[in-house]
């Protein structure tokens, strides 16, 4: 019994991973819907929201929108919708 629980507990963490979860670190380069550079993450909010510096100004961009794409941290939104997110 004690086994078969360990086999579960270890093939939902392995589908936690293939799903894709996106994990913002600081350091790590965004990149838009379109495949354009946003900028480094500065910061990571408690919620997983990714904070980074664009055109001067500290946006915080969604957790909801964040995955991993290609192995590159990615976000849904286009570079012109990120320019008009607030932090």
């Amino acid at each position: 019994m004690k086994k078969s629980l360990l086999v579960v507990v270890m093939m939902a963490s392995a589908l936690t991973a293939v799903a894709g979860e996106a994990v913002a670190e600081a350091g790590k380069m965004l990149v838009g819907a379109e495949g354009v550079r946003l900028g480094a993450v500065y910061r990571v909010t408690s919620d997983g929201s990714a904070q980074l510096i664009v055109d001067g100004k500290m946006v915080t961009v969604p957790a909801a929108t964040l995955s991993v794409v290609d192995g590159k941290l990615t976000t849904t939104l286009s570079k012109s919708e990120v320019r008009k997110l607030k932090s």
